[in-house]
């Protein structure tokens, strides 16, 4: 029986082996970008507090409108931390691309910024923010395609814009940057679909699947029959020759990391094709489709709005020691005005409260913590976090990064076992005929 669970993993190495690599090293880069990110770029993100004030979003968004006069404002990220930027997000154009600078060119891209999703909330704990599929392992598409479950290969994203960074206590744009033209959005796309498209998408989630196959076949032929075998392959021979080096880095170390390999490919698979989140919500008993936001009741006459700024007021109030606060802006009339809050204590970047506010009256239209989103939903929403270790943080972060680095190397180690022993077996009968 190992004969054929051998030739499955042998065949299926051999045919995706080169995916894994991409998949791996792309991934590796990925679960540190919010932190390199900052490293390159500090005065993007971080301000010296001044003893003023800050400036109000209505003041911010007079400075953002100076700066970019054609800009339509979609959202603003506001961090509790003084010493933060306010993140300040632009609607996309008719066309899809991003909007030009004040020059009317393009601006410089650097950063990514979420092109998916069934809700905009811009960047979360300080860094970029992400599609909802990526990491690691697994090509996944990102979440909320057409049906607000996790996107297959063909599902469609929102239109991004340019995403502002504006100083809070001066009003002064310190940055702007291109969301879709940065080296970490090249890294995903790659990771993702190998900028192909949806064929590229569909490819990495079906590879998502072998790879489930080649660590299941490798846990079978690794499990020994006697105590001594099992001693054996549990402990790398340093000191040995490279072909049993390279053997025990193999079935050693490949043992170890098996487990969160089968992790990372399981929630890439996840991501990758609508069904499974389809499964899930009917398993959990959750609606497939997240609910539409509250509308705004238009006035029959004239009068004040419930503006940004009360909006943020009303939110702070509610969680005063929230992260941030994600302020998204009506585009409709009939619009209402969203607020997300991240506690300190989230499990994840999106595990935020979210209420909606009436733009005209200020009544609160419906209000919802993340312990009330349906079980579906939150259950989707770890894929991300665990798939790219970031679920705790740095310990999970290090953990993935140093999990998807031996990864790259099992394709490597396997092709050559499998070279050494092809040649071992052509060498028998040489022998057996010079005698």
């Amino acid at each position: 029986m190992k004969v054929f669970f051998r030739r499955i993993h042998l065949y299926l190495g051999l045919a995706s082996g080169l995916l894994i690599l991409v998949v791996c090293f792309t991934g590796g880069i990925l679960v540190f970008e919010k932190e390199l990110e900052q490293a390159w770029h500090p005065e993007r993100y971080f301000v010296t507090p001044a003893t003023t004030p800050r400036l109000s979003l209505a003041q911010l968004t007079d400075a953002v409108k100076a700066a970019k006069p054609k800009g339509k404002i979609s959202g603003f990220k506001v961090y509790s931390d003084p010493t933060r930027t306010v993140e300040v997000n632009l609607a996309g154009n008719d066309k899809g691309g991003p909007q030009g600078g004040p020059s009317g060119k393009p601006s410089q891209p650097e950063q990514r910024a979420e092109n998916r999703g069934a809700e905009a909330r811009g960047p979360q704990r300080g860094g970029p923010d992400r599609a909802e599929a990526r990491g690691p392992m697994g090509g996944g598409a990102g979440a909320g395609g057409k049906k607000g479950g996790p996107g297959g290969p063909g599902g469609k994203g929102r239109n991004v814009g340019p995403r502002l960074f504006v100083n809070p206590y001066t009003g002064a744009v310190i940055d702007e940057i291109n969301p879709r033209e940065t080296f970490f959005h090249f890294m995903e796309e790659i990771h993702r679909g190998l900028v192909a498209g949806r064929t590229g998408k569909l490819i990495m989630g079906i590879n998502s699947i072998v790879f489930l196959f080649i660590l299941g076949t490798g846990i079978v032929l690794w499990w020994p029959t006697a105590r001594k075998a099992l001693t054996q392959r549990l402990k790398v021979k340093w000191g040995s020759g490279w072909k049993r080096l390279n053997h025990d880095f193999h079935i050693v170390l490949g043992f170890y990391t098996s487990i969160f390999l089968l992790i990372m490919a399981l929630t890439g698979v996840g991501m990758s094709f609508d069904w499974v989140g389809n499964t899930i919500n009917t398993l959990t008993h959750s609606p497939r489709q997240r609910p539409e936001p509250p509308t705004s009741t238009v006035p029959t006459t004239g009068g004040a709005t419930f503006g940004a700024d009360a909006a943020l007021q009303a939110a702070q109030r509610q969680i005063p020691a929230a992260e941030s606060y994600s302020v998204q802006v009506p585009k409709e009339p009939t619009g209402s005005i969203q607020v997300g809050m991240l506690r300190p204590d989230a499990l994840t970047e999106r595990a935020t409260d979210d209420v909606y506010f009436d733009q005209y009256s200020g009544q609160v239209l419906r209000q919802t913590t993340y312990g009330q989103q349906p079980v579906g939903q939150r259950i989707r929403g770890l894929f991300k976090p665990v798939h790219t270790g970031a679920i705790f943080g740095w310990p999970t972060k290090v953990l993935a990064f140093v999990i998807v680095v031996l990864g790259f190397t099992f394709p490597i180690t396997g092709t050559i076992l499998w070279w050494n022993r092809t040649r071992k077996a052509k060498k028998k009968p040489r022998k057996l005929v010079a005698a």
